[in-house]
């Protein structure tokens, strides 16, 4: 599986590089069911009863809200505990606004850096993703989704930005599950990649540039356009 509110600091890598491999396993638990709804936004995780679900340590769990963390997806407060972070239209839409600026620009340079050697890497994560879709399984869809944006945006050979965009995907993938009104057939949802494949492989960034805008500014509908202008 893949693996990121800018009110506190930015993913450390230090964190994931040292988190123990159980802290991985109860991390992605989590964030599934964070993703989906499972835990509501706002609500409280206390690291004693977490640690009686997984039966680890407080420590593990620790870890592993660490790298929640990371993403947003929880807020740790001194003294306070953790609570899942809230999941407003007006934080989706900030995100999906950065999202776009980041993976307009970096298609790019991936595409000037690595040309038709995309091709191959998108097209699995697009196999992947109607297989999830034809299972039902709109959490592990978006996982592959978070991981086409994702790889195709790390050619672009911006570490230091990645995270940030990391970020961006998993807000704008929960938001949109957490919000029916904003959904559509899962595999119409992994056939949206294929103009951005088909850019791509044809080696024309215009076109590249196009599709992702259109494909980013209509992932959720926040009125004419999310941009406030022509998208």
């Amino acid at each position: 599986m893949a693996a990121e509110t800018f009110s506190q600091s930015l993913p450390q890598p230090n964190v994931r590089a040292f988190a123990s491999r159980r802290s991985h396993v109860i991390y992605r638990s989590l964030q599934r069911e964070i993703v989906l709804g499972m835990l509501a936004p706002r609500s409280a995780l206390l690291e004693l009863e977490l640690a009686n679900r997984f039966e680890v340590s407080q420590g593990t769990i620790r870890e592993a809200l660490l790298l929640l963390q990371e993403e947003g997806l929880v807020h740790r407060m001194a003294h306070r505990g953790t609570v899942i972070a809230d999941c407003r239209a007006e934080d989706a839409e900030e995100l999906i606004r950065l999202r776009h600026d980041i993976e307009c620009r970096g298609v790019r340079r991936a595409m000037a850096r690595r040309g038709l050697a995309l091709v191959d890497d998108l097209r699995h994560h697009l196999a992947a993703m109607q297989e999830a879709a034809t299972a039902g399984d709109e959490y592990l869809l978006s996982v592959h989704d978070r991981a086409f944006h994702a790889g195709l945006f790390e050619q672009a050979d911006l570490p230091p930005v990645q995270p940030v965009l990391a970020r961006c995907l998993i807000h704008a993938h929960r938001f949109k599950i957490l919000h029916p009104d904003q959904q559509r057939d899962l595999l119409e949802t992994a056939n949206r990649h294929q103009v951005i494949i088909d850019a791509v492989a044809a080696g024309d960034a215009g076109a590249a540039v196009e599709a992702l805008s259109h494909h980013i500014t209509t992932i959720v509908d926040f009125g004419p356009s999310v941009l406030g202008g022509g998208a």
